[in-house]
């Protein structure tokens, strides 16, 4: 009986989407019809991607309906109802169209056929400014951000590119969070990346995706129930695809000063039905850094150790990446596409730090440390997807993604101490990740009908072999296999959902959710203590209600939104065995976690003003429960025998509930018609749970800005300078204190806007440092580390094919605002 429970639950999981079905049987009584067309730039013939479209009713122009043209320029608002209708077009930099239509029983389904949108040029003293499509568009339940005409990340990687985003900050070693908490989602192209926050996602990291690979960037602060409840939201990473006829693409080269450099190359080729892709990205950049830390401990019997310590170190950073793919369209309303994506990152020999530890209170001498670190990972990851769309119900969509990613890598970590024995650990990974997605749409009057399925397995395999060499002959390592480990974990996770949307009319628009996720995670460590496992089922609703406010669409929208979120454990905080990150300091899992559940609300108002200005404003809340921190602690046995001074040991609790409150504005205008500035910001309260005796949680006030000015002084010449700063925040047991940095950009488009040049400094005043705090009865301390943050990166492009850099730079937010996602 026992092995049948997880299979009950699931089904008892999925059997939730049927009291849902009865919605649609109800609306199939009611005639409803649509209305269709594609919008070209009458200029040049081109399609006009992401135009906004709404049907308003001819008698009152009430709201009724809104949707966005696609790459294509092609658009379609389906389950309409009988009656008459005005169709309006708006885009920025184009004059608005409108049509009147009229649905009958007799003829249901209205094609407009092509039609043109005349460009709106203004002439300034012989500079010429041609509207583009906004920077930062709303719709319900998420913020779509267009990231590829922002310089800010020239020569840098995804990280560098959600710098720039609203609502998301990266602090200087890379860690993403979202409104100040680092545990979200993350995606690329739809599918689960891994990421630079110690993430275990099964696309490629983050900072190994190139910024020039990077079109949108989507942020669902209150994601609806068709994505995963993990994390405190979900961020969705678009790349660049080019349906074009012909050959299309670009090819370029980023180098920065002291040896980095970054080549791409991206390629399709259209012909008939089928696109061919085609990529490249690589990266060879070497970067310097300096650390420098202080440590008070106070060991049980009452003993106080000090130490200080200094460290230099050098890291090089390679990758190569390859992308194949193919999109096939069987017909009109089938098509299939296919990719593999095999990629190497690794190099033997260059990441390496040297430590001069000192400790006082002792008759030692100052001792010198080394420690290098060399890594092999190797990734393949093969994925097909098929679409089904049906020609006579204008929204309904089936679609089917499965995948594989393989995983496999080996990261010897070799640390030296003056006058102590030589420690390697030897890390192995083999990892097989399988998943697939079934989502249908199916559109009813005045609205939707969303369902769908999710799996994903996971077979990891690992091990962690411990060596030593004696202190008179370092390069002879003796295996100590009673301090080596071998692990094997499962982890089945799949997911059922259903959402439902629909138009209430005066301008209301409500979309509500249930999502089931199960969880099942076994595992077993040999040579560590204990065993891992998660077994559960868990609910998660939620629901967004926005109102369209203003005598004309878009102009002004309030929106409320709610949604359940979960932070699952991974298996690394969960596995019982030591990870030495250096000779004073290692990490082991706690197989007792928990997962933490947080209830999150937002309520957001957008407004658009004349002249392309506009003002986002929003609340947000997030509740949160059996909190996941990650605490450090002195090992007393290990600093006795250890000849490095204090060492200290870091594992991860859950400790207590919080609550954190906070307000988020955005704010854009052009001032001049060649200069237009954008500013964003958060301020919240910052609440950690407590892990002490006293058993009061820590609060403070912490919030971060953004500010961009765009110049264009010359028709083909481009300006960007970003400032940003984050402050002080707090941590399970102290605070991340706060940091800054200043970029500058400049873009000269070439041969008639075949080429382009790009130069930029990141970090002009070299002001981004990573200081942090730890402050315990038993432990105290300060850490500074700062990694090479200012360098120069100078970029040359060249298009291919219909392929062209965009008109003008626009910075983030922009345009539609961005204030809330939903």
């Amino acid at each position: 009986m026992k092995t049948q429970l997880p299979l009950y639950r699931t089904l008892r999981g999925l059997g939730l989407l049927t009291m849902f079905f009865p919605l649609a049987a109800a609306a199939q009584q009611q005639p409803t019809g649509s209305v269709s067309g594609t919008l070209l730039d009458q200029s040049n013939k081109q399609p006009v991607p992401f135009a906004n479209v709404v049907v308003l009713r001819a008698q009152d122009s009430t709201f009724v309906a809104g949707a966005e043209t696609g790459e294509n320029g092609t658009f379609t608002l389906a389950s309409l109802g009988m009656g008459k209708y005005l169709v309006k077009t708006s885009v920025i930099g184009y004059q608005p169209v409108r049509r009147t239509v009229t649905l009958t029983t007799a003829a249901p389904d209205v094609r407009l056929g092509s039609f043109s949108l005349s460009p709106i040029t203004t002439q300034l003293k012989g500079v010429t400014v041609t509207g583009q499509k906004e920077t930062v568009q709303n719709d319900l339940g998420k913020r779509v951000i267009n990231v590829e005409k922002d310089l800010s990340s020239v020569g840098g990687t995804a990280v560098n590119v959600l710098q720039n985003v609203p609502s998301v900050a990266v602090d200087a070693n890379g860690t993403v969070s979202l409104r100040g908490s680092s545990n979200l989602t993350i995606l690329i192209d739809g599918k689960p990346a891994g990421t630079s926050n110690g993430g275990a996602g099964s696309g490629p990291r983050l900072d190994q995706l190139p910024a020039s690979r990077i079109s949108q960037v989507e942020v669902m602060t209150n994601p609806s129930a068709k994505y995963d409840a993990s994390g405190a939201g979900v961020i969705n990473i678009i790349t660049k695809k080019d349906k074009k006829e012909g050959t299309n693409g670009q090819i370029g080269l980023v180098a920065g000063n002291g040896s980095k450099y970054a080549p791409t190359l991206n390629l399709s080729r259209r012909r008939g039905k089928a696109t061919w892709n085609f990529g490249y990205n690589g990266r060879d950049q070497r970067f310097s850094d300096n650390s420098r830390g202080a440590q008070t401990a106070r060991l049980e019997d009452g003993t106080l150790i000090e130490t200080t310590q200094e460290g230099k170190g050098t890291e090089r950073r390679i990758n190569h990446s390859l992308n194949l793919g193919v999109d096939y369209e069987l017909s009109e309303e089938q098509s299939l596409s296919f990719s593999v994506s095999p990629s190497k990152e690794g190099e033997k020999g260059f990441n390496r730090q040297t430590l001069t530890t000192k400790v006082d209170g002792e008759n030692k001498p100052d001792q010198l440390g080394q420690q290098r670190v060399d890594v092999d990972v190797r990734v393949w990851n093969t994925d097909a997807s098929y679409r089904r769309t049906w020609a006579k119900q204008k929204g309904r969509e089936l679609t089917a993604n499965a995948g594989f990613v393989s995983i496999t890598g080996e990261v010897p970590f070799t640390q030296q101490l003056s006058n102590a024995p030589t420690q390697r650990q030897e890390f192995a990974i083999d990892a097989r990740i399988l998943y697939g997605t079934l989502d249908y749409t199916y559109p009813l009057a005045n609205g939707k009908l969303e369902t769908g399925l999710k799996i994903q397995t996971t077979d990891n395999h690992g091990t962690a072999d411990l060596f030593s060499a004696p202190t008179d002959q370092p390069s002879e390592f003796e295996h100590d296999a009673a301090r080596s480990v071998e692990y094997n974990i499962q982890e089945v996770l799949p997911a059922a959902y259903v959402t439902y949307q629909r138009t209430l009319g005066h301008g209301y628009n409500l979309q509500s959710g249930l999502r089931t996720e199960y969880t099942n995670l076994s595992g077993t460590v040999r040579g560590g203590t204990g065993r891992v496992g998660l077994d559960y089922l868990s609910l998660f609703p939620s629901a967004t209600l926005a109102k369209e406010l203003g005598k004309e669409p878009g102009q002004q929208r309030l929106q409320l939104s709610y949604a359940r979120r979960i932070d699952r454990p991974n298996f690394m905080e969960q596995l019982p065995f030591q990870l030495y990150q250096d000779a004073r300091n290692y990490r082991q899992g706690n197989p007792a976690l928990r997962a933490e559940f947080s209830h999150n609300l937002e309520l957001g108002h957008q407004l658009n003003l004349s002249g392309g200005a506009s003002i986002t404003a929003t609340l947000f809340g997030r509740f949160s429960q059996d909190v996941v921190q990650r605490v450090r602690e002195i090992d007393t046995m290990a600093t006795r025998l250890n000849q490095a001074g204090i060492v200290t040991a870091e594992t991860y609790r859950n400790f207590g509930n919080t609550a954190n409150l906070g307000a988020e504005a955005t704010w854009n205008q052009s001032l001049t018609k060649w200069w237009r500035v954008a500013a964003s910001g958060s301020l919240y309260r910052n609440e950690v749970a407590s892990n002490g005796s006293n058993g009061i949680n820590r609060r403070t006030v912490a919030g971060n800005v953004r500010l961009s000015s765009n110049f264009t002084p010359r028709p083909t010449l481009d300006v960007q300078l970003t400032g940003s700063w984050r402050s002080a925040t707090l941590t399970a047991q102290g605070r991340q204190l706060s940091y800054g940095g200043l970029d500058l950009a400049l873009r000269q488009r070439l041969f008639q806007d075949r080429a382009a040049l790009t130069l930029r400094v990141s970090d002009l005043f070299d002001t981004q440092v990573s200081r942090s705090e730890i402050n315990t009865d038993e432990l105290t301390v300060r850490n500074r580390y700062k990694n090479e943050t200012r360098v120069g990166w100078l970029g040359f492009t060249w298009y291919i094919g219909a392929t062209k850099p965009p008109k003008k730079i626009e910075s983030q937010p922009q345009g539609g605002g961005g204030g809330f996602g939903g």
